[in-house]
């Protein structure tokens, strides 16, 4: 089977992932952002943070959305420690965080163990106007390192740092979905038949994205409802050679 989707809690499935046994990690973790003040980041759900008032969905929330500063950096460590033990020496890893947050996850790879390689941007063409009337924010960033040294022989691709894509917006599957265009150009940092690790599946656009680029995936997702959706969403990808990523919710 190309693709595995466990279901539970991300640093509990980890732990059961073996040694060495995956190519590249590319996650897009909880952000715990989405606020000025710790009130605003802990008291609210990702879907008040997140979503406009005018979205045109009502999409289900996710957990893990309401940890502290602190208790964040050493969960995000944890995680990325436990990754960095399931992946390959010369493994890549890319973790998808905010502006506020950015701070934090190079810290947090760092201290897992990875090699700090650098960060990569994706633009959000569509993106939310600050109610104060500063500066938008359009971009999200990936933090990406190496474990070791690297191989360039190993996988030698050239990808761009900047990244341009809207999010999905007719029949949209999650709230912090990723667009399945830009995921497949991120996922070639994997060598071709090896394996992508997401231990945040939500509804499985990177995994769709590694099948789809000749990839095996090995998935977490702690929320049913969005572990049903990835599960669907991962099968076409195996039966279909040409599929809508985003359907209707069930």
């Amino acid at each position: 089977m190309p693709y595995t989707l466990h279901r539970g809690d991300a640093l509990t499935a980890l732990a059961t992932i073996p040694d060495s046994s995956v190519d590249a990690l590319s996650t897009d973790p909880p952000y715990n952002s989405g606020g000025r003040t710790s009130c605003d980041r802990t008291g609210r759900s990702a879907r008040v943070k997140y979503t406009s008032a005018e979205a045109e969905h009502d999409l289900a929330n996710f957990p893990g959305e309401n940890r502290d500063q602190r208790s964040y950096g050493v969960w995000l460590t944890s995680l990325l420690t436990e990754s960095y033990r399931a992946t390959v020496e010369s493994g890549t890893a890319l973790v998808f965080t905010d502006y506020r947050q950015l701070p934090t996850t190079t810290d947090a790879l760092q201290a897992a163990g990875w090699t700090w390689r650098g960060i990569a941007s994706w633009r959000k063409p569509v993106s939310r106007p600050q109610n104060d009337r500063r500066l938008k924010q359009p971009c999200a960033y990936i933090v990406w390192g190496t474990k070791g040294q690297g191989d360039a022989n190993r996988n030698p691709v050239h990808l761009p740092g900047l990244y341009t894509a809207s999010q999905p917006r007719k029949d949209r599957l999650q709230i912090t979905q990723k667009p399945v265009d830009a995921m497949q150009e991120l996922v070639k940092i994997c060598p071709p038949g090896g394996t992508v690790l997401d231990p945040f599946t939500g509804s499985g656009t990177t995994g769709v994205a590694a099948l789809r680029e000749g990839r095996k995936f090995v998935g977490i997702e702690l929320s049913d409802h969005y572990a049903d959706i990835a599960e669907r969403l991962l099968q076409g990808a195996l039966t279909q050679g040409d599929f809508e990523l985003a359907g209707p919710e069930r």
